[in-house]
């Protein structure tokens, strides 16, 4: 049996659908990540594992025990808020040792306990501060040490990072996955950012419109996409109108040129309008191989992007984008330019049919 088991997990609003049908499985000392846009419903499946929200229908069960309608203070979950909801009279020690206060704790128990929190997220100095002294990064480290000092078997984060700037986020997105793997908690992670998720899951769940629409590895999620939204939802996407030439044979026409994909279409019949799906750093300018697609167009602009160059081909109707590694020997064509793009038959994702 998983650590934690949602199953069959509903939930309305009056007449609005926030989650339904919601089934998930997550075993011990995993970190998996609700991805998706807002309204998805990933942050009230959150709050509903946390017992902020009943469920409509369905079951939560963690460790064994159902808890679908445990009181939230009888759940031992830690959550960790996006605006960080620190006590601004309290100092950053009371803040954290605060749930071992309201247990009972003895006063020697909390003051070790917070010692060692103050020491995990590297704010040993700075106890004796209040919140309104610290920066938004070391205020989520306090909120994240509050969370954790009470022991919790489940660790949950709301979108922790999302008030911070770029550079932070990085680094405390680095620290929180550290700390995680080195308690060996059970984490689930809700965020709209794409790079977060998978950067530090080990699954992510992928919601559209109240559903799962894909859960896996970030390997899988982003090299494999199951379905439309996922494909375009995760990463750059190039999104190709064609018709299918021999669906027994994995033919089609882009923009008037023919291409192969690996496999026969079984979905689709000859003539059919489909969606073909390319991600841009799959291609290869003015390199051919034998048995790879190649697609003529001509330079329309070029994107610097720190360490990509986003190169942009006008085929007829469709615009292109292609990425490659910056680099000072790097050789560019010009705006204007002719060029032919090239790319491996397994690039190729269709993604539906129209």
């Amino acid at each position: 049996m998983a650590f934690l088991e949602l199953t069959h997990i509903n939930k309305t609003f009056n007449q609005t659908t926030a989650v339904h049908d919601f089934n998930l499985a997550i075993e011990g000392g995993e970190f998996v990540s609700f991805l998706g846009p807002s309204g998805c419903g990933k942050t009230t499946t959150l709050r509903m594992v946390a017992g902020f929200e009943q469920p409509t229908s369905g079951r939560i069960v963690m460790d064994g025990v159902e808890i679908t309608n445990t009181a939230p203070n009888q759940r031992n979950i830690g959550m960790v808020f996006q605006s960080y909801a620190l006590f601004p009279n309290m100092k950053v020690a009371d803040n954290i040792g605060f749930g071992l206060m309201v247990a009972g704790k003895p006063s020697s128990e909390i003051k070790k306990r917070v010692a060692e929190m103050l020491s995990l997220i590297k704010l040993e100095q700075l106890g004796d501060r209040y919140p309104f002294q610290l920066s938004g990064g070391q205020q989520q480290r306090v909120a994240l040490a509050r969370a954790l000092a009470i022991r919790p078997q489940l660790l949950l984060l709301d979108e922790p990072l999302s008030a911070l700037d770029a550079k932070i986020r990085v680094s405390l997105r680095n620290e929180i996955r550290a700390i995680q793997r080195q308690l060996g908690i059970t984490t689930i992670y809700v965020t709209h950012d794409q790079e977060e998720a998978l950067s530090l899951s080990d699954r992510v769940v992928v919601m559209n419109h109240s559903l799962i629409e894909q859960v896996g590895t970030p390997f899988e999620i982003y090299n494999f996409p199951k379905t439309a939204f996922v494909a375009s939802f995760v990463g750059t996407l190039n999104s190709l109108p064609a018709e299918v030439l021999d669906a027994a044979t994995g033919l089609l026409r882009v923009d008037g040129q023919e291409i192969h994909t690996t496999q026969p279409l079984k979905a689709a019949k000859n003539g059919d309008k489909i969606t073909l799906a390319l991600r841009p750093e799959l291609f290869r300018l003015n390199r051919t191989a034998v048995g790879e697609n190649q697609l003529s167009g001509r330079v329309e602009n070029i994107l610097f992007l720190g360490a990509i160059v986003r190169i942009q081909v006008r085929l007829r109707e469709t615009l292109l984008a292609m990425d490659t590694f910056n680099n000072p020997h790097l050789a560019l064509p010009s705006l204007g330019e002719e060029v032919t793009v090239s790319f491996s038959p397994e690039a190729c994702l269709v993604l539906d049919t129209k």
